[in-house]
């Protein structure tokens, strides 16, 4: 499959440790990657340091590029949201219409600050709930890469973790695991977008075990020797 055949993907709040990490695994793997940020400044440092990563890798050429979020999302065929949740639902809303027809992932996990390793849901029952609540059924939200430590993310190695992946189309949940195996991780089918819930509450739990252990953690799916 060649670059013209893949999906265009943005990163809208794009310029963080989390969204970089993402831009610079597709990137790597052939993908038209759009950094967004609220500034263009912001998405245009992003991309240079991505492409000076990239070079320090021997990576010859990537096709990256920076905008602001409301070009990214209208130009991208899959939008990955990074925003803190408090950025959340005001950064769908304002985006609403260049979403419509197309796939969200929504990596938002509701940290509620100062107690991070506590878990603490929304009424909703989950961030990935609110995205797909506020842009309505023609857009394909599927909530992933939460439990995935973006210090990994930055690094050129393999990771040693799962994504769960969960959304209310199928097809959509599919699109995704395709991008989670080219940033070089397995992607699990993982239910509705209700499911969400599950994988968002993790996040608190491995950020409680990485301040006890002092180290990265993420999650693994076990027990997959003889299943079909």
């Amino acid at each position: 499959m060649t670059t013209d055949t893949l999906p265009v993907l943005a990163i809208l709040g794009g310029t963080g440790d989390l969204g970089t990490g993402l831009a610079r695994r597709w990137a790597q793997a052939g993908y038209r990657v759009i950094i967004g940020s609220r500034t263009a400044d912001k998405a245009e440092a992003a991309v240079a340091d991505l492409r000076e990563v990239m070079a320090e890798r021997g990576v010859a050429a990537v096709a990256v590029e920076a905008m602001e979020n409301q070009a990214a999302a209208e130009a991208a065929d899959i939008i990955t949201l990074t925003v803190p949740f408090s950025h959340q639902a005001s950064t769908l809303e304002q985006l609403k219409p260049a979403l419509q027809g197309k796939i969200l992932i929504d990596v938002t996990v509701p940290l509620v600050p100062p107690r991070v390793a506590r878990v603490q849901l929304p009424e909703q029952g989950s961030a990935g709930q609110i995205a797909q609540e506020i842009l309505g059924e023609e857009v394909a939200v599927v909530s992933a890469f939460q439990n995935v430590a973006a210090h990994h993310l930055q690094e050129g190695a393999g990771l040693d973790c799962d994504v769960l992946v969960c959304g209310n189309k199928k097809e959509a949940r599919a699109e995704v695991i395709k991008l989670v195996e080219a940033a070089g991780m397995r992607g699990f089918h993982a239910g509705m977008i209700n499911n969400a819930a599950a994988a968002e509450a993790l996040t608190s739990v491995l950020i409680t075990i990485n301040k006890q252990y002092s180290c990265h953690a993420g999650i693994r799916i076990t027990g997959l020797d003889h299943a079909e």
